[in-house]
């Protein structure tokens, strides 16, 4: 088979969706020796990495090859709203082609379709997206409903969500593949210079980009909280870049008098990432919603107790391993921080039962799905 694969959110600033797919891209590169891989650095009509030149993943492999790529942002929109007549011939005459980032192409002939399904929060909480996400998105879930040959989901929360607002897609069409850590436990690794000023396990961490979906209000609310029923607590680590939405941040944490309390580093290369989860004292992750919730993983992959919400697919990935609470309550997410402050014994257990946890999941089991779903759909609609 010849394989044209989306990878035009591996960037630098890559989220959930670049990190699944660089992720599955590597693994491929190493447990498939029979495929050819053509690798699309800009992919669909609303994401375009301006940096995709230098950023975008690059795999050294005689089987594997980069496209050609759109110079601006308006090229890409024009190629793929308007494709062309010889759309497959434009992307290397690939016999499969897998989208990964909500983007969905239509168009095709002979090419067999297969799309990343990760969450449909832009469906039930509009209010959480700005008109531009929330538009392409749908466009793109939309079109999965109707071109998709399969659709891999990052979840089984997800599966069933598309299926319950899309019934008419054949279920047996539709297969989970778990995502997995990206790191591993590094016992001396250094303190990055601007994090010098954390103890290691004097503060609390949160992971994400800041945006309504992540509740890091509430999280800061619940915070304020525990700031004010203890005679001293450790500070708060919120971790992740600007998002859409959140504005007005730093001036509800100035409003809860937490503004000595609270440090916000931004966005953080993984060897800082990796510090704060196995330095933190416990990792707090209330999302009102996930398809997956990578950062429990992760934080479970390397050690960090984990509180985080009972919605979603969260419970499917944390299993009994973390303290999960409903994140709309400030009050429950309170008392699980106040709890865990004063019991290092439950602090300990979570410990272990994370790294237990964290070990069923694994990059190799997620790009074998992957490579599984490319076979079926080759022998579901080209015959053996």
């Amino acid at each position: 088979m010849k394989i044209g694969f989306d990878i035009s959110q591996t960037g630098n600033g890559k989220a959930g969706c670049g990190y699944f797919a660089d992720s599955i891209i590597q693994q491929l590169a190493w447990i498939d020796s029979e495929n050819e891989y053509i690798l699309y650095p800009t992919f669909g009509n609303f994401f375009w990495d301006p940096e995709w030149k230098s950023s975008t993943r690059r795999i050294d492999h005689p089987k594997f090859r980069r496209a050609e790529g759109h110079t601006t942002l308006d090229k890409a929109r024009a190629f793929w709203s308007n494709p062309p007549e010889d759309l497959e011939t434009s992307l290397g005459k690939p016999d499969i082609i897998h989208s990964n980032n909500f983007f969905c192409p239509h168009g095709l002939k002979s090419a067999r379709l297969v799309y990343t399904l990760y969450d449909l929060s832009f469906l039930d909480h509009p209010e959480w997206h700005t008109e531009e996400n929330r538009l392409g998105c749908f466009d793109g879930v939309f079109n999965a409903c109707l071109y998709a040959d399969m659709i891999v989901s990052i979840s089984e929360y997800s599966r069933r969500h598309f299926l319950e607002i899309f019934p008419h897609f054949p279920p047996e069409r539709i297969v989970v593949v778990h995502l997995a850590s990206r790191f591993t436990r590094k016992p001396d690794l250094a303190c990055p210079a601007q994090l010098s000023c954390l103890k290691p396990g004097e503060f609390w961490l949160t992971v994400g980009t800041l945006e309504p979906r992540k509740n890091q209000i509430g999280l800061l609310r619940a915070y304020a909280r525990l700031k004010s029923s203890l005679p001293k607590t450790f500070p708060l680590v919120m971790a992740g870049g600007q998002g859409w939405l959140m504005e007005d941040i730093h001036r509800t944490v100035a409003d809860l008098g937490l503004a000595e309390d609270i440090i916000m580093p931004g966005r953080l290369d993984d060897s800082a990432l990796q510090w704060l989860y196995q330095n933190c004292y416990a990792m707090v992750y209330p999302s009102l919603f996930e398809g997956f919730g990578l950062p429990v993983l992760e934080a479970m992959s390397l050690g960090a107790p984990v509180i985080s919400s009972n919605v979603a697919s969260i419970p499917e990935i944390a299993g009994d391993a973390c303290i999960l609470v409903n994140p709309a309550a400030e009050e429950t997410l309170f008392q699980a921080m106040l709890n865990l402050t004063g019991d290092r014994s439950m602090r300990d257990s979570l410990r272990e039962l994370g790294l237990r946890r964290s070990r069923q999941f694994s990059w190799e089991a997620a790009a074998r799905g992957v490579l599984e779903c490319y076979r079926v759909c080759t022998r579901r609609f080209h015959g053996p």
